[in-house]
């Protein structure tokens, strides 16, 4: 059974985790010193996640965007929860073919404190109950 239902689910988690993410701009310095545009592309969900690194504070976008990214990265978003969940190493899913680039591969390296980053705010997100499969808006149901 897939983590998200769909990409909107998805963006609210998201959005969630890179809050926290840019709570600690010095844990991600390599990042936004990179004046790197990665592209993340979930291709279960048909979603895509734009990191802009060019300049502090870093930019986070949500959906199709146009123009070119330094770096693409494309996988599923099973695969990015299992990564963030500490369940699959990112390196054994991307040298294991579960994870396709486009770009200069070796760019990568400068997002290893972004997505150490990310994963620790993934596990915050996920323990304050953000990540529930139903991923609330945190608006209440007026309906009851």
């Amino acid at each position: 059974m897939p983590v998200y239902t769909d990409a909107d689910q998805l963006y609210t988690v998201l959005r969630r985790v890179f809050e926290k993410v840019k709570e600690r701009p010095d844990a991600i310095d390599s990042f936004t010193s990179s004046n790197l545009v990665i592209r993340l592309r979930l291709t279960d969900l048909d979603a895509e996640v734009l990191l802009d690194g060019r300049q502090p504070p870093m930019e986070v976008f949500f959906g199709a965007r146009p123009g070119k990214a330094d770096l693409e990265l494309t996988m599923t978003a099973d695969l990015l929860h299992e990564i963030w969940c500490g369940h699959r190493k990112l390196k054994d899913a991307f040298f294991g073919g579960q994870i396709q680039s486009s770009g200069n591969i070796f760019l990568a390296m400068k997002l290893t404190d972004l997505f150490r980053e990310a994963e620790r705010a993934y596990t915050l997100v996920q323990q304050d109950g953000s990540a529930s499969l139903d991923a609330q808006s945190g608006e209440e149901d007026s309906s009851s």
